[in-house]
């Protein structure tokens, strides 16, 4: 990611747990997916976050179980590396360098210490194009390793992991991509290609997804029409044959065989986990209404648990006898956030469009969703071209009692229909429960919707396209020259109002309803207004769509400053006096953080993320940073989260607030001169919780050459004998015996 000093951009709260497939643990107790730049391990049981892997600098792609280990795994990244963890404990191994980015990777039982990664191919093609790799990985003592032995396999992969499998136990590779599939075989290190593939009415057929039989040689592919086709007979190009299973309306997008290839699995965006039983495919089951489309779908090694990974951003573990047992749901990205990114003041959490006609609340703290809020209250109904009820508008007052919202819909063949709701935060079930409902609140669509955020305000006002409403009774309807308001806000002590109408801003009082003036500017149409806080709260600031930022003083009523920048987002700090704008420009977005009564942007960094920002809200910190850094002071008090036009959630972070965590994250240090058995990391622990700072004290050494303490410390523990017959052993190795004749006197 890009770096700025100690600052750095990073996928922290929010990242998508759907990305890639998630593997579970042999054991079945955990299960392990890529989010962001980081590894989660999750309890398959109680759905939470018990680790959480962090060390790469990019987007993690992928992870994979270590066959030889059954405790430890690999992450691969586009930062270039392949890191070894010890999962059970959050500890980092071993980091592999390779030098390309990674956008996969793949291991097998046959081969040893070696993993298959899937990197780009250089090439001056606009096209990327990207290889199959065997990476192998010394084993040495160090804890960075460059991995420099690179041998190429295939070529013209797809960087989808879901389209490159290994077949009985690895003694050959299948890959597909587009309309071509290529078998490998390691023993004759030769390979067969079939392509292009036609359907019967002459049409082409794309590959979407592959998977091997573990036993036999089967190769089952997933295609854009939803057919499933197992292949046979492959080790001779001219003599394959293959049968075909049709379930799936729409695109195959996951499958895989249990470990003893008695069933396989197959999902797409029905939301159905479809069960097909080997060699009888007539015999199927399924696992209905999961809920959003799915994206991947995974087995675990002892054939326990299933999980599926689905559109919005959720994890479902299933027990092999097709029930749901646990879901683990991540931020839900929407295709639309209309709402915006807001922070709820009661429980800090994030606020944004989650189902189709919910609202959730997550916390970013946690990184962990609380709870989504139906808004609608109406079955939403999966069918293209359905007009259907969507929230449009949300909004908290400053005490965070009260949630507005605004749902519309609009149908070809009608009005443009509209809802407003009030909810009341409910003491006693700790959630929002309607309060009131007011049908068709404004004759055409609303634009704008706020709160007063004074705080200690008696009477709460809302307002929404210059309507005003205190106390939920609409007292006042507002306008100005018949032109439609775009923006609206409070200033901090709820006293003014500031209403943006195409080309002009607009100051009124919210009380006596009263337009007290209107503010000049260079022409163009009001995008963003924002009143200052703290002692910046006489400005009042102000972007447009012809790349202008104005400041005006409202103390004079005049133009204090402008500048000429493309700000596509404008926002404020409410615990300080900063102000973010995220100028748009070539391809990318710029971030300028400042104050509004100094021209020197306290913090200015080139190219935050491709594209544009389409929204973004400064959170407050649980516990204050305390960076003495200038260009890092605005992030002490609060955290500054912004959404991208590709959906991704991304968030700042300082090299303190980096080292803290990574510091947290540091196990029981291991005195070298003893084996580390899990016996002994037991009794260090217990050691270190009772000797606390008091290093100074006097120890008794333990006897270094017992027989006894070294048997029962370094042998494991399966293998010892019966703690009886130890006990006596023990007891008299912890004994001293009396060399010295003692004196009679």
């Amino acid at each position: 990611m890009v770096e700025y000093g100690d600052i750095r951009v990073v996928y922290r709260g929010g990242s998508k747990i759907n990305f890639r497939k998630p593997v579970i643990s042999n054991d079945s107790r955990f299960l392990l997916c890529a989010s962001g730049e980081s590894v989660k391990v999750f309890s398959s049981v109680t759905e939470e976050c018990v680790h959480e892997l962090r060390g790469h600098t990019g987007q993690v792609t992928g992870v994979l179980l270590r066959p030889s280990n059954h405790l430890q795994v690999y992450s691969c990244s586009t930062d270039g590396t392949v890191r070894l963890w010890d999962f059970t404990d959050g500890i980092l191994v071993r980091t592999y360098v390779v030098g390309y980015p990674v956008y996969s990777i793949y291991a097998s039982l046959n081969h040893k210490e070696v993993v298959f990664i899937v990197t780009p191919v250089q090439s001056d093609k606009r096209t990327e194009l990207f290889q199959l790799v065997a990476v192998n990985l010394p084993q040495t003592p160090d804890q960075l390793v460059e991995a420099r032995d690179l041998s190429a396999v295939l070529s013209d992969v797809s960087s989808n992991p879901s389209t490159i499998a290994f077949g009985r136990g690895g003694e050959y590779l299948a890959s597909v991509n587009n309309l071509k599939m290529e078998i490998y075989f390691f023993k004759k290190n030769k390979s067969y290609r079939f392509e292009p593939f036609y359907t019967k009415n002459g049409g082409k057929n794309t590959f979407t997804c592959i998977a091997c039989h573990p036993k036999d040689d089967c190769v089952a592919t997933g295609h854009d029409d939803g057919k499933i086709r197992l292949w046979r007979n492959f080790k001779q190009k001219k003599e394959y044959t293959y049968s075909t299973l049709h379930w799936h309306h729409s695109a195959v997008s996951s499958l895989c065989f249990t470990p003893e290839g008695t069933n396989l699995l197959s999902g797409g965006v029905e939301s159905v986990l479809v069960q097909w039983r080997y060699n009888q495919e007539n015999q199927k089951d399924f696992l209905p209404r999961l809920g959003a489309a799915i994206t991947h779908v995974t087995v675990s090694p002892d054939g326990a648990l299933f999980s599926t990974s689905h559109s919005d951003n959720k994890i479902t573990i299933i027990q092999s006898c097709v029930k749901v047992s646990a879901v683990i749901q991540g931020l839900v990205k929407g295709e639309n956030v209309t709402t915006g990114l807001l922070v709820d003041p009661r429980s800090k959490a994030l606020v944004l469009n989650g189902r189709p006609g919910h609202l959730q609340f997550y916390s970013l703290q946690r990184d962990k969703l609380l709870f989504h809020l139906d808004i609608v209250q109406q079955e939403y109904i999966h069918e293209a071209g359905l007009e259907q009820f969507e929230v449009v508008r949300a909004a908290f007052d400053a005490s965070g009692l009260w949630l507005a919202t605004v749902e519309e819909r609009k149908q070809k063949s009608a009005e443009l229909e509209l809802n407003l709701k009030l909810w009341s935060f409910d003491e006693q079930t700790q959630s929002f429960v309607l309060n009131t409902t007011v049908s068709a609140p404004h004759e055409a669509r609303i634009t704008a919707m706020c709160f007063s955020q004074a705080a200690d305000s008696q009477t709460t006002t809302l307002v929404f396209n210059l309507n005003f409403w205190p106390s939920w009774s609409c007292d006042f309807v507002g306008a100005y020259h018949g032109l439609v308001p775009r923006c609206c806000c409070f200033s901090a002590d709820g006293s003014l109002l500031a209403v943006g109408f195409q080309e002009v801003v607009t100051v009124w009082n919210p009380t006596s309803w009263e337009l007290l003036t209107t503010l000049s500017q260079p022409p163009g149409d009001v995008r963003n207004l924002c009143f200052g806080q703290l002692s910046c709260s006489k400005y009042l600031l102000g972007s447009n769509n012809k790349k202008m930022v104005c400041c005006w003083n409202l103390l004079t009523c005049s133009l204090e400053w402008s500048t000429s920048m493309d700000v596509s987002l404008l926002l404020v700090d409410s615990r300080s006096e900063n102000m973010a704008a995220f100028c748009c420009q070539d391809g990318s977005t710029d971030l300028f953080v400042f104050k509004p009564s100094e021209p020197r942007p306290l913090f200015s960094q080139k190219a935050v993320c491709s594209g544009r920002v389409i929204h973004a809200v400064f959170t407050p910190r649980e516990v204050m940073l305390e960076s003495s850094e200038e260009s890092s002071q605005w992030l002490n008090r609060s955290q500054l989260y912004f959404l991208t036009e590709f959906m991704d959630l991304l968030t700042f972070s300082t090299k303190a607030e980096e080292e803290k965590l990574m510091a947290s994250s540091k196990q029981l240090v291991i005195d070298d001169t003893v084996a580390m058995t899990p016996f002994y990391l037991l009794l260090g622990k217990h050691r270190h919780e009772h000797l606390g700072n008091e290093e100074s004290a006097e120890r008794t050494p333990l006897p270094q050459s017992s027989v006894a303490i070294k048997e029962l410390l370094q042998t494991p523990a399966h293998v010892l004998p019966a703690t009886s017959f130890l006990c006596s052993m023990f007891a008299k190795s912890l004994l001293i015996s009396v060399t010295e004749t003692r004196s009679v006197t």
